[in-house]
């Protein structure tokens, strides 16, 4: 059981760890193919706005 979870290994110089590869996975990152937006029948007052606005860190 201990062979199939992650472990966490130290980097030396590294303020993070890194983790072992697990089985099946991939490195990628996910990417969502476009943004939720609900149906036109259910919008508020403000959703145009808010889909609009992008946070100041990005």
């Amino acid at each position: 059981m201990d062979d199939e979870r992650q472990r966490i290994v130290r980097v030396a110089g590294s303020r993070r760890a890194k983790l072992t590869r697990v089985e099946g996975t991939t490195s990628e990152p996910h990417t969502k193919d476009e943004p939720s937006v609900p149906p036109s029948g259910e919008r508020g007052p403000n959703d145009e706005r808010m889909l609009r606005e992008v946070p100041p860190h990005y």
